[in-house]
C-alpha cells in the first residue's frame, strides 16, 4: 500500500513517470521505501528547501499510522 501511494504521488509530479521506481526494504520494526526518478525530475520531487519531499513523507506517515511500523522514504539519485 505504501509503495503504491508513493508511486502515485511521485508519478503525478514528474515529467517522465516511466522512470519512477520504488523499492521496499522490510525490517522487523521499520520499512524503507527507496525512491528513484529520472535525472531531470529529482528537483521536482524534492522541491524548494525540501518542501515537497517533506509533504510526501507526511502523507506517508499518516497513511501508515495505524500499522505500528516506522516507515522511511529515501530519495536516491
Amino acid at each position: 500500500m505504501e509503495k503504491d501511494l508513493v508511486e502515485y504521488i511521485v508519478k503525478s509530479l514528474v515529467d517522465d513517470p516511466s522512470l519512477v521506481k520504488v523499492s521496499v526494504v522490510e525490517g522487523e520494526k521499520s520499512t524503507i521505501l527507496e525512491l528513484r526518478v529520472g535525472p531531470g525530475d529529482i528537483g521536482k520531487v524534492i522541491g524548494k528547501h525540501g518542501r515537497i519531499a517533506k509533504a510526501i513523507r507526511t502523507v506517508l506517515q499518516a497513511a501508515v499510522a495505524n500499522s505500528g511500523k516506522h516507515t522511511v522514504l529515501e530519495i536516491l539519485d
